[in-house]
């Protein structure tokens, strides 16, 4: 959510931000019914006042004169109960229309409609040079039996599958991992909720729009949403919270199975584990400070390369153009790694992972302050300290594995003339011995 104030007083830059986002809001209205609410808070705060002097004076009063003061009085409360109900209609009506405000994107974003305008920041790592056709990874995955597709699909239906055998013990080699990278840099391990209420689900900024709601998955009996991504449940953990600025960044990686309905995406990716409703995934997740969120964000992504490295997958970088981020996000870069199995063994990037700056976007709706211990400032010509005051965080998020993507990356990375799969060495000290999948 964005400050209201801030919206009054940078007009023009809001709706150049929202055309950049391709998101049509009415903040001329907006604006004008703030100014009608801040009208009437002024004038109920008056009446209140003169509510109060007429209490005393009723006090000293008897008789007719008392009589009259207590009808005047009377005539007081009601047209103070007729503007407090006209207030809370308007405020009813600038809180629905600030529920659809985006959040803004940041001044390096660059501009497109859509990804075909998403931006190629950089390449890194050699691809294979295969001495044949590389096969995709379920032809390679049903041979070794480590994926099962079939299976899943009489359990559960299209869309899901089973991790068996080496594929299941990759998982959690992944995990250990990303662990022996995270942990020295301050990230608390955590396993979250998958399941969480419907108002911290809107306070992430997820269930704004017909199309955000029709992919989650939502229990209406018990009022509860199924995740779609870790972060969703780690960013409410510390809602209503005022966080000590000595403690930041609170910075959390967390493992959990998230859910999605995958609505919209219909023919497309229909076989395997590529796009499904279930998968596991690791994310980090940081609140900080406001001036620090830039670098932050910086960290987030250096993080995914020195683990897309680690693994020796061949990736690329790429930056969302504003028509393609997300309304929570105010920018967002993305890893794609090569799949040399796919398109009949041409090759393609799919994403694998991604981090996003939501700046102070859900710390508003979550209310996540943190305490400003305050800085000389610069006051009568001398420096003084300045007191301290409670400030939004930053909130960001950033993939470390989507473990299904990453598992497909490695088997088409890895595979070998015979069908069978390397284990990358970064992996092999939680494999149990399996240096290579075979049968």
């Amino acid at each position: 959510m964005l400050d209201i104030k801030f919206i009054r007083e940078n007009k023009e830059s809001v709706m150049d931000g929202l055309r950049k986002k391709k998101c049509k809001i009415d903040i001329g209205k907006l604006i004008d019914l703030d100014e009608k609410r801040r009208e009437l808070i002024q004038r109920s705060e008056h009446l209140k006042a003169e509510q109060n002097e007429a209490s005393k004076k009723i006090a000293k009063l008897s008789g007719a004169e008392k009589k009259d003061e207590i009808e005047k009085m009377s005539a007081l409360k009601e047209k103070l109960s007729a503007m407090e109900d006209g207030l809370s209609g308007i405020q009813e009506e600038i809180s629905e229309l600030m529920r659809f405000i985006p959040n803004l994107p940041q001044d390096d974003v660059p501009e497109g409609k859509n990804e075909k305008d998403n931006v190629i920041l950089r390449k890194v790592g050699e691809k294979i040079k295969f001495g044949f056709i590389p096969k995709d990874y379920l032809t390679i995955a049903q041979n070794l039996d480590i994926i099962d597709v079939e299976r899943a699909g009489i359990v559960s239906g299209s869309r899901f599958g089973y991790l068996k055998n080496e594929a299941a013990l990759m998982e959690f080699a992944l995990t250990q991992l990303a662990f022996s990278v995270l942990l020295p840099q301050g990230f608390k391990p955590i396993v979250p909720p998958v399941m969480i209420k419907k108002e911290m689900m809107q306070g992430m900024g997820y269930v704004d729009t017909p199309e955000d709601e029709e992919e989650r998955y939502y229990f209406e009996k018990d009022k509860l949403y199924l995740v779609g991504t870790s972060e969703q449940s780690v960013g409410p953990m510390h809602s209503g919270e005022i966080l000590s600025e000595k403690d930041l960044p609170v910075r959390y990686a967390a493992f959990s199975s998230c859910f999605r309905r995958e609505a919209g995406s219909y023919g497309k990716d229909t076989k395997g584990i590529l796009r499904v409703h279930q998968f596991d995934k690791m994310e980090m997740f940081s609140f900080c400070r406001p001036d620090d969120s830039r670098d932050e964000h910086a960290l987030f992504l250096k993080m995914e390369e020195k683990l897309m490295q680690a693994l020796k997958i061949p990736y690329r970088v790429t930056q969302l153009c504003t028509g393609d981020l997300s309304r929570p996000s105010a920018t967002t870069i993305d890893i794609e790694a090569w799949l040399p199995g796919q398109n009949e063994g041409k090759g393609l990037y799919r994403e694998v992972s991604s981090t996003s700056n939501t700046t102070d976007f859900q710390s508003r709706r979550l209310n996540v302050k943190y305490k400003d211990s305050g800085v000389p400032g610069l006051i009568g010509g001398g420096f003084i300290p300045v007191p301290p005051s409670l400030k939004f965080v930053h909130m960001l998020n950033g993939t470390v594995f989507a473990i299904g993507r990453i598992i497909i990356a490695i088997i088409e990375n890895y595979q070998t003339a015979e069908g069978f799969v390397n284990i990358p060495d970064a992996l092999k000290p939680w494999m149990h011995g399996i240096e290579i999948i075979k049968r």
